[in-house]
């Protein structure tokens, strides 16, 4: 055989084995392109997040409205002279469930008819000092304010105000001065524009408990130290928590 003819028939053979080998490369690289395309299902399901189901926690009235206002009102003249009877208060940290409640602020006087709505006052009440040694009983003083343009006749007796003791988070109510006390004369009077009215309770630093009148002999804890806080009432107006201390 000629050598051109062997060199060729060479040269095609090679040729040949090339053009089969770049095919299996092709083959084998689509092959692997198909496959990278898809997502696996199991890979996908494990990648997401199990959705977390969380429960709505209860508004429960007693930590909002002991705290903002508890149930209380600046307690009346009446009540000024013998306002601790009214009751006392439980201990800071832990309140004993004798006198203890919930803080869920009662509902108050209806406006009488004919007298100023409590859109027209403005209550505040703090006590007179920031801390209270051993012994010493807690002095509350409320004001009264008529915030209207015009003159406000309203009823101020104790029996319609209050004064309430609250624990530093507001969740337990401890005391009232009506608790005890809960009737009182009248005490009509009419404010002018920007005139104040102001009343002051003591308070013996016990427990006291709604029912007071209805126990044969009310229990009343001493309310040991910490930090409270004092809020007023009158109808359906309520102050805002004002913070003193028991040493």
């Amino acid at each position: 055989m000629p050598p051109e003819i062997y060199w060729r028939r060479r040269a095609l053979a090679i040729g040949g084995a090339v053009v089969v080998l770049l095919l299996v490369v092709w083959l084998i690289n689509s092959l692997r392109g198909g496959g990278d395309s898809e997502t696996d299902p199991a890979a996908a399901s494990s990648s997401l997040t199990t959705p977390v189901s969380i429960s709505p926690t209860a508004s429960g009235s007693s930590t909002s409205s002991g705290g903002s206002g508890g149930s209380g009102g600046g307690g009346g003249g009446a009540a000024a002279a013998g306002g601790e009877a009214s009751s006392g208060t439980s201990g800071s940290s832990g309140a004993s469930s004798s006198g203890a409640s919930s803080s869920a602020a009662p509902s108050g006087q209806p406006v009488a008819a004919g007298q100023c709505p409590d859109q027209s006052l403005a209550i505040k009440v703090a006590a007179d000092k920031p801390t209270y040694l051993p012994g010493e009983e807690p002095s509350f003083t409320t004001v009264v304010t008529n915030i209207g343009t015009t003159p406000c006749e309203r009823d101020l007796g104790s029996s319609l105000q209050q004064v309430l003791v609250y624990t530093i988070d507001g969740a337990v109510r401890l005391w009232s001065n009506i608790d005890c006390f809960p009737q009182s004369a009248a005490d009509v009077r009419t404010l002018a524009a920007g005139e104040q009215a102001q009343f002051t309770v003591k308070w013996s630093a016990k427990t006291s408990a709604p029912d007071c009148l209805t126990q044969p002999e009310p229990q009343r804890d001493p309310v040991g130290p910490g930090a409270y806080t004092v809020v007023g009432q009158l109808g359906q107006l309520r102050s805002a928590p004002e913070p003193f201390n028991l040493s």
